[in-house]
């Protein structure tokens, strides 16, 4: 099961803001801070907080509070 809490904690820890910013709309279109170097950071750091691999063709594609939800789903259903 996957805490929202925590996923939040680490995005606002990577993206140096606020985990209260951080909602289901949230995404680089619209997080000035998401750019393409913390977006590089933060897929290790969710991956080390959650025990996954995110394969590389999603860890370029999770540019959104609700796709990086979805796939750490996946993958910690996976994992069982």
């Amino acid at each position: 099961m996957l805490n929202e809490d925590t996923l939040k904690q680490v995005m606002a820890t990577m993206l140096k803001v606020e985990a209260s910013v951080i909602d289901a709309d949230s995404s680089m279109d619209n997080m000035p801070n998401w750019d393409s170097l913390r977006h590089m950071n933060l897929v290790p750091a969710l991956e080390e907080e959650f025990g996954v691999v995110i394969p590389d063709e999603d860890a370029g594609n999770i540019t959104s509070y609700k796709l990086i939800k979805l796939v750490l789903e996946d993958l910690l259903k996976a994992k069982g």
